[in-house]
């Protein structure tokens, strides 16, 4: 009998040894800079004092320190002190670029959130305007800042003027660091916890009237309340109206243009060495239901090297033209330039010399039809589809750049799914056998002066088109050079086309798969995205370094940032079970 409390004791010191051990173990995990990739998405107590006007607004959910310690924690032991070193040089640039030096002035005090907003002031005649908002992790942090912080720039010779407004006590002037140009800055302390930094008294007021009402601002936003709890987790929040994608996120002026966007919301969530971006492009109609549809199985077949891959779900429709004036009609009239314009010249070319000549185009003239599937939508008649509208100028573009006449041709008529891929041996498409149909493509390129020819090429046959050209030998006048226009293999109930034959290489020999890009396709989680797009290393870098976003953190960073970059995939579907009508957006940034 007397060894049962004993037992019990026991157990009782079992359980509490247990219990300790799990809060430790949840205490250290909180406090582990890993602990960022599970960061819950909040809107920050600054979005009280942001405008839902406002431009563009960025909100960092953790503290600042906290992204070198995760850089140091998932990079290889030979890179941890250079990763932590350059988000340490990036964050101190950022703030650097509002006259803030962050490891004398912020680092002793700044907390968990860090926001910053580009907007208009009331008055239309002055000029745009930033806020910065700084929550302290202690009430008298922010207090000494703003005292220091005054004080440099008095005995800098600056005046100072202290007023008060809607109760709040303002201080403005003008400020910086040493060695830069004195700004108009003004500030004010909120509750001891949050510090406004504005570039202006203008903008410190506007957004100290809209903290007063809810619906100016951007924690009274219900469709904004929406879209964070759907996106669930992140270290950052980006909220962008369609007048800054164009100046700040460098989008196309068509999507800036669309009357059926209304914003985008994003988070960026780091995922090991891979920087998540999950986003909304809010609409305010539902988008027409569009997804890829599995078969054939494009990706399975699949052999050979990749540097680029994309899935596209009726391409027909995306680059169908429009309405005059919109976005998709100004890429059908690019698409129906870029097919004239198309050359065949490949490593292909049989004749004198292997030299290249330009092959013939078709410039359309009702040589193509362009098939309208039907599409479920929500969307009134008279409203653009907002999928031809986003994605028609994108198309238009990439298809201008694949040289050769195929490529127009064979989107214009395919309802997908399509896949395209790219890499030193040329370009790839892949769609399903019957369509477009080979004879309907025949036809068109056979009016243009192109020959049909099969041809066996490791006991398969190929389909070819090409262009007779003169021969430029004196001796042999009688000789004629042959470019190939284009190519096609059906393999496996898939139809392969390419602009020669070099391209096929793969699929001829049976290499293997290109399991980088496959992985990044996977890696997306959305196979049902009507469009999906990976990228390796080079393509990736080549891309972004076009982007000004991307230029203006390599800017800030003071080093170049591309050698980080080991690969991108991105994709864009509907989001039918969304509160509020949306396109979602989800990109992997591969770093290393």
């Amino acid at each position: 009998m007397k060894i049962r409390p004993f037992l019990a004791a026991i157990l009782a010191v079992a359980v509490t040894l247990l219990l300790i051990g799990a809060a430790g173990w949840v205490v250290l995990w909180r406090s582990s800079p890993l602990a960022l990739q599970h960061q819950p998405l909040t809107l920050p107590l600054a979005a009280r004092f942001i405008p839902r006007q406002a431009s563009l607004s960025l909100h960092l959910l953790v503290p600042p320190d906290q992204l070198g310690a995760y850089a140091r924690a998932v990079a290889p032991p030979r890179q941890r002190r250079h990763a932590a070193a350059a988000l340490e040089q990036l964050r101190d640039g950022a703030f650097a670029a509002a006259g803030l030096d962050y490891a004398e002035e912020l680092a002793g005090w700044v907390g968990e959130e860090s926001s910053v907003a580009l907007l208009t002031p009331a008055g239309a005649s002055q000029p745009a305007g930033w806020l910065l908002a700084l929550r302290s992790r202690e009430s008298e942090g922010a207090r000494r800042f703003l005292q220091r912080f005054w004080q440099t720039r008095s005995l800098a010779g600056n005046e100072l003027q202290v007023s008060t407004y809607r109760g709040m006590g303002l201080i403005s002037g003008r400020g910086a660091l040493l060695g830069q140009n004195a700004l108009p800055l003004a500030t004010a302390l909120i509750d001891d916890r949050l510090v406004l930094i504005a570039s202006g008294r203008g903008v410190l007021e506007q957004a100290l009237d809209v903290s007063q009402i809810d619906e100016l601002n951007q924690a009274g936003d219900p469709r904004l309340a929406t879209a964070v709890a759907t996106l669930g987790q992140g270290v950052a929040l980006v909220v962008a109206r369609p007048d800054s994608f164009t100046p700040w996120l460098a989008a196309s002026p068509f999507v800036a243009a669309q009357q059926e966007v209304l914003g985008l919301v994003a988070a960026l969530a780091p995922r090991g060495r891979t920087l998540d971006l999950n986003g909304r492009l809010e609409l305010r109609h539902a988008p027409a239901a569009l997804s890829l549809t599995p078969t054939p199985d494009l990706l399975a077949g699949l052999q050979g090297p990749s540097d680029s891959l994309a899935m596209i779900q009726n391409p027909a429709l995306l680059s169908a033209p429009a309405a005059p004036g919109t976005a998709a009609s100004a890429a059908a009239i690019a698409v129906a330039q870029a097919i004239p314009e198309a050359t065949a010249s490949s490593p292909d070319s049989a004749g004198s010399d292997g030299d290249a000549t330009d092959s013939a185009a078709a410039d359309g003239d009702g040589d193509t039809t362009i098939p309208s599937p039907e599409a479920t939508s929500s969307v009134p008649a008279d409203i653009p589809d907002v999928w031809s509208e986003l994605v028609a100028p994108v198309l238009a573009q990439a298809l201008a750049s694949l040289p050769g006449v195929l490529p127009p041709l064979v989107v214009a008529q395919d309802p997908g799914p399509l896949l395209l891929s790219h890499s030193s041996r040329g370009w790839l498409l892949a769609t399903a056998p019957d369509s477009p149909a080979i004879a309907s493509i025949s036809d068109v390129l056979a009016r243009k002066g192109l020959i049909a020819a099969p041809l066996s090429r490791n006991g398969k046959t190929l389909q070819l088109w090409t262009q007779l050209t003169a021969g430029n030998s004196r001796s042999h006048p009688d000789q004629l050079d042959a470019a190939i226009a284009g190519a096609r293999l059906d393999q496996r109930g898939v139809a392969w086309w390419s602009e020669g034959i070099t391209a096929l290489t793969g699929l001829l020999e049976g290499a293997a798969p290109p399991s980088e890009r496959l992985a990044q396709l996977q890696g997306l989680e959305d196979q049902a995205a009507p469009l999906q797009w990976a990228m390796a290393a080079p393509s990736a870098r080549a891309l972004l370094a076009r982007w000004d976003p991307w230029l203006l953190l390599t800017g800030l960073a003071g080093e170049p940032l591309a050698p980080t970059v080991q690969g991108l995939a991105v994709s864009l579907e509907s989001d039918p079970a969304a509160a509020a009508p949306a396109l979602r957006l989800h990109g992997r940034l591969e770093l290393g």
